[in-house]
């Protein structure tokens, strides 16, 4: 996956933006929801790189037990630089790990931010909740 291709897949998802908090060099992907109420909602992360560094890489918000399996299994991905190693992994993109895959943990790591977002704001972006048990009860 090329930097061109990492940033149109970050700003497909509803609300994301891209800032550069840390200079032109680093982009950061954001998810916020709409303006509510006249109140601007904070924004949150999801994806962090260097677009045009050699050593081409993203980090990426990931469940702590699947973070380690995915740095056990694959040299590629490693604790996140500047990061909370525990939530964040760095992923180094050099052709070794297939798109799909990346691609499955960009979503992954959207999800995972906005799912601590609150009801309102999941809803004004359009995400739906998949687990079961917060989809309120069940009608037999």
């Amino acid at each position: 996956m090329d930097a061109t291709a990492l940033r149109a897949l970050c700003l497909g998802f509803p609300g994301a933006f891209e800032d550069f908090p840390f200079g032109p060099e680093t982009s950061v992907f954001k998810v916020r929801s709409a303006v509510s109420g006249g109140l601007r909602q904070a924004a949150k992360m999801f994806a962090l790189s260097a677009m045009d560094e050699a050593d081409f890489s993203v980090s990426l918000k990931c469940e702590p037990v699947l973070a380690q399996q995915l740095r056990a299994a694959h040299p590629e991905i490693t604790g996140a630089w500047h990061l909370n190693k525990t939530h964040w992994n760095g992923v180094r993109l050099d052709g070794s790990l297939p798109d799909a895959m990346i691609r499955d943990m960009v979503e992954d790591s959207y999800d995972l931010v906005v799912a601590s977002l609150s009801r309102r704001q999941q809803e004004q972006l359009g995400w739906a909740r998949l687990a079961l048990g917060d989809a309120g009860p069940v009608e037999r």
